[in-house]
């Protein structure tokens, strides 16, 4: 949906100060609004985008989604940039991405020697605790992040702590929840507007517990749930038998790799578990 250019401006204050109102959020994180609204079916934007070396099983108007492991995943747009999620020095993909973010909580969400051929490294947080703003449009993908607090390790919060970044190419919008640690916000809700794919941590444990996890993506209502951030089996089949029921189908695919589009996104809610390997 398109919104219109003289309720623009209105519309952005409005979020912010929403925004600086919600305790688990930052005025910072209103971007997020411009994923669906301020670019979604724009030609002219489009237009405006070069191309560089496309993936070669991505076609246009499709996005590539990789499950490397952990809470990593490698996205890839048909103009050929590369994103690595929550980039680390465990569990990295086998190519050097263009773009990578990274979270705070744990040395498996972000790395302290990132590869120095990665043009764009955005950390989801700061050092002393400030709101940090990402708004970036690298070729055919759209970046920004909404920020939320996480515990440390005595259960003290850390304010900030964690982006949700918002990734956009192709008409999708995915968002990759990070490690997150409490439930969202009606305004976090509206900040981050329309989302297809959403990204979610499901340990119950070390992120949200699994009741709060379900409350997050029932109200997201994202179309696609792609569960990551699990350490077994009964970890995964704990959350899937939760969320069963809940009005979601549930299907396992072989691959790592999965090429989403607007066109073929599921009628039925759907969580998508793809096995970690990429």
């Amino acid at each position: 949906m398109q919104c219109p250019l003289p309720r623009i401006a209105v519309l952005w204050s409005a979020l912010l100060f929403g925004l600086a109102l919600s305790a688990g959020t930052t005025p910072a994180l209103a971007q997020a609004e411009r994923c669906p609204k301020l670019v979604a079916g724009n030609p002219f934007l489009q237009r405006l985008a070069p191309r560089t070396v496309p993936a070669a099983y991505v076609a246009p108007r499709q996005v590539g989604l990789t499950y490397i492991g952990h809470s990593t995943f490698l996205i890839e747009t048909a103009g050929g940039v590369t994103v690595a999620t929550d980039y680390n020095d465990y569990v990295r993909p086998a190519m050097v991405p263009r773009v990578a973010t990274m979270n705070r909580a744990h040395s498996t969400h972000y790395s302290l020697n990132p590869d120095p051929g990665i043009e764009h490294v955005l950390k989801g947080w700061r050092e002393d605790r400030d709101p940090v703003h990402y708004d970036l449009d690298i070729d055919d993908l759209w970046v920004g992040n909404l920020q939320t607090n996480i515990r440390d390790w005595r259960g003290d919060t850390i304010r900030n702590g964690n982006s949700i970044f918002v990734f956009r190419a192709a008409d999708l919008c995915i968002a990759h929840l990070g490690h997150l640690h409490h439930t969202l916000t009606h305004d976090d809700i509206g900040a981050l507007g329309r989302l297809d794919v959403v990204l979610a941590p499901v340990d119950g444990s070390y992120t949200l517990d699994i009741d709060g996890m379900i409350e997050v993506l029932k109200s997201l209502e994202a179309p696609v749930v792609i569960p990551m951030h699990y350490f077994n089996e009964s970890t995964l089949e704990n959350f899937l038998t939760r969320f069963a029921g809940r009005d979601y189908a549930i299907e396992r695919r072989e691959s790592p790799e999965l090429v989403l589009s607007r066109e073929t996104l599921p009628r039925k809610p759907t969580v998508i578990v793809l096995p970690p390997g990429g």
